[in-house]
């Protein structure tokens, strides 16, 4: 196995109940990333079908089921060119629809992800929220963790992934106006805590009055960025995962004077508030899909 794995993020416009259409941008990008030598391309949340849907019955006629023509096709690509992708779409499961994404490869889907942390906000307002544990999936060597958008702001769910042995931490999102503190801070926030890389890659355009702000970005284990979108323009950035530098999660600065281990160092036996239910005894309760900003 190698130790450095090529990785793109594809910054793309998305067009709103046009899967096939979607699909097939995707696949000519696809394409292009793997001849620049990426071994894992990565699409934006909800490029398969969109996102900005007014209701559950309209987002349920471009939902898929896992696996579904979707995987099959982008899977068809990954074998005949070697690489592996991950993209966003909406889950069909019996009468349930989740905000998903798929990891796919050579071998067909390889796994899954279904966003735990749903905002009031687009296609998030009606959607199922995720009811499965947080995962790490081998991409041919390259130890990948899901996660979707909102979810970056839960550091606990990059740090499961993390302890879990993630080499890298992918985020489909759908950064609206109002997420550029969010995309600006906690990316390189995220990689530097739990010393993995990171790769954000939110989408641009609009729908339905939402215009997107794109500002993809990768970091590394030390929260530094390896490349940025500057616009809002359709791009793709690329950067290169070093397994060993994200598996030792010690950093020595002076061997014997100045040494960290944010894994070796934690202490969560003071951790358990944070595991608490919402609602507990003292817990700030709040039903999110009723409260209103001041």
């Amino acid at each position: 196995m190698p130790s450095t794995y090529r990785i793109a993020a594809v910054q793309m416009d998305v067009t709103l109940g046009d899967p096939q259409g979607n699909l097939r941008r995707m696949t000519d990008c696809l394409k292009q990333t793997a001849a620049a030598g990426a071994h894992l391309t990565v699409f934006p949340e909800c490029s398969l079908a969109g996102y900005c849907y007014d209701d559950l019955d309209e987002a349920r006629r471009y939902a898929e089921t896992l696996p579904g023509p979707a995987t099959d096709t982008l899977a068809a690509v990954c074998r005949r060119l070697g690489v592996y992708a991950v993209f966003g779409l909406l889950e069909a499961d019996g009468p349930r629809t989740f905000n998903a994404c798929a990891l796919v490869g050579p071998e067909g889907l390889v796994g899954s992800y279904r966003k735990l942390h749903l905002p009031y906000l687009g296609v998030d307002r009606f959607t199922t929220p995720g009811d499965r544990p947080l995962q790490v999936h081998d991409a041919g060597g390259l130890r990948v963790g899901l996660n979707i958008c909102y979810d970056l702001v839960f550091p606990e769910a990059a740090r499961v992934m993390a302890l879990d042995g993630a080499d890298l931490i992918v985020l489909p999102t759908n950064w609206p106006p109002g997420a550029e503190c969010t995309a600006d801070c906690l990316v390189s926030a995220r990689a530097l805590e739990n010393k993995v890389y990171y790769l954000a890659v939110n989408r641009v355009g609009q729908e339905r009055g939402f215009a997107f702000i794109g500002r993809s970005k990768i970091a590394n284990p030390s929260g530094e960025l390896l490349a940025a979108a500057q616009d809002t323009s359709p791009t793709v950035l690329y950067a290169e995962v070093d397994v060993q530098r994200a598996r030792n999660k010690k950093v020595i600065r002076i061997a014997g004077t100045f040494e960290l281990d944010r894994f070796a160092d934690r202490r969560p036996e003071f951790y358990h508030r944070i595991i608490d239910p919402v609602g507990a005894p003292g817990s700030l309760q709040l039903d999110r899909r009723n409260q209103r900003a001041d």
